[in-house]
C-alpha cells in the first residue's frame, strides 16, 4: 500500500514537472477556450429577443429557463465539461497499442490504467490552476445570472458531482481507448462518441428541451459529464438535497463502478491477445 501510493505520487510529480515545462503553450490553450462564451452570451441573447413567452414573473422564458438561467446554465455546464473532459486519453491509449510503446506498461510494474489516472490528474491540476483566474472573473462578472446562493451541502453535493464526473469521463475514453486492442484505428469511433456527448451531456442544451428522448437520456451517464452539476446549481427538479439529488448521485457512483470493471476487463482480456515484437 505505502510502495503503490510512493509510486503514483513519483507518477504525479513527474506529470506535473513535464506539463509546467509547456506552461507557456498550455496557458495559452486553455485561455482560449474562454472565447466561445462571448459568441454563446450573443447568440443565447438573440433567440430569446425573439421569443415571446413570459413566465408568471413577465420574464421570457423557453423550456422553464429564463436568459439568465440558460447563460448560467451554460458557465456551469462549461465548468463541468472542465472536470470531465479528457483531450487525448482515448487517441493515446490507441497510439501506444498501434505503435508497441503499451509494452511498456506490461514488463514494468506500473499499472497503465493507475499511471493514466494520476497523469490526467495533473494535467487537470496545471489547468485548474491556470484557469482559475479567468473563470472567477467570469463568474464574478455573471454573479446577477445565478438565480441563488448555495448552501453548504448543496455546494459538497455539487463539489462531489464535479469528482465524480471526472471520473466518469476518464472512464468512458478509457474503455474507448482500450478498444484499440481489437481494432487498432478508433478515431472514428471516438468522432462519434464526441459528437454524442456534445449533445447527451447536456453541453449543447440542457436535457430539459429533449423532450420524450430526454427521458432516455437520462439512464445514460453521460448526464453527468456536464447537465448534473448545472442543474444542482440551479436547483432543477430531482436535483435537490431531499428531492431525489441523493438517489442521483448514487446512480452516478453506480456507474463509476460498472465502468470500472468494464476498463479492467477490457484491458485484461486485450493484454491477453496483445503481440508486440522489437525494440
Amino acid at each position: 500500500m505505502l510502495a503503490r501510493a510512493r509510486t503514483n505520487w513519483v507518477i504525479l510529480k513527474t506529470c506535473l514537472e513535464e506539463r509546467f515545462v509547456y506552461r507557456a503553450d498550455f496557458a495559452f490553450a486553455t485561455l482560449v477556450r474562454f472565447l466561445p462564451i462571448l459568441t454563446q452570451v450573443f447568440l443565447w441573447g438573440a433567440i430569446y429577443a425573439g421569443a415571446t413567452a413570459k413566465n408568471e414573473s413577465g420574464e421570457i422564458e423557453l423550456n422553464n429557463y429564463t436568459y439568465h438561467e440558460m447563460i448560467a446554465y451554460y458557465l456551469l455546464a462549461m465548468l463541468a465539461r472542465a472536470f470531465s473532459s479528457m483531450p487525448g486519453l482515448a487517441s493515446g491509449i490507441a497510439r501506444d497499442v498501434r505503435d508497441g510503446t503499451v509494452k511498456k506498461y506490461l514488463t514494468q510494474p506500473i499499472d497503465m490504467l493507475g499511471y493514466l489516472f494520476w497523469h490526467r490528474i495533473a494535467h487537470k491540476l496545471v489547468y485548474y490552476v491556470i484557469a482559475t483566474g479567468p473563470f472567477a472573473l467570469i463568474f464574478f462578472l455573471c454573479r446577477n445570472y445565478f438565480p441563488r446562493a448555495l448552501d453548504g451541502p448543496t455546494f459538497l453535493a455539487l463539489v462531489l458531482a464535479l469528482m465524480m464526473g471526472f471520473l466518469t469521463g476518464f472512464l468512458i475514453e478509457a474503455l474507448i481507448g482500450l478498444i484499440s486492442f481489437w481494432f487498432l484505428e478508433v478515431s472514428s469511433l471516438l468522432f462519434i462518441y464526441m459528437m454524442l456527448n456534445y449533445f447527451l451531456s447536456g453541453h449543447m442544451i440542457p436535457l430539459d428541451w429533449l423532450g420524450p428522448v430526454g427521458a432516455w437520456v437520462q439512464f445514460l451517464p453521460f448526464k453527468y459529464l456536464a447537465y448534473v452539476p448545472a442543474a444542482i446549481v440551479l436547483g432543477k427538479q430531482g436535483y435537490v438535497l431531499g428531492e431525489g439529488l441523493e438517489q442521483q448521485l448514487l446512480i452516478e457512483a453506480t456507474w463509476i463502478s460498472v465502468l470500472l470493471v468494464l476498463n479492467r476487463i477490457a484491458f485484461a482480456r486485450g493484454v491477453r491477445r496483445y503481440g508486440a515484437f522489437g525494440g
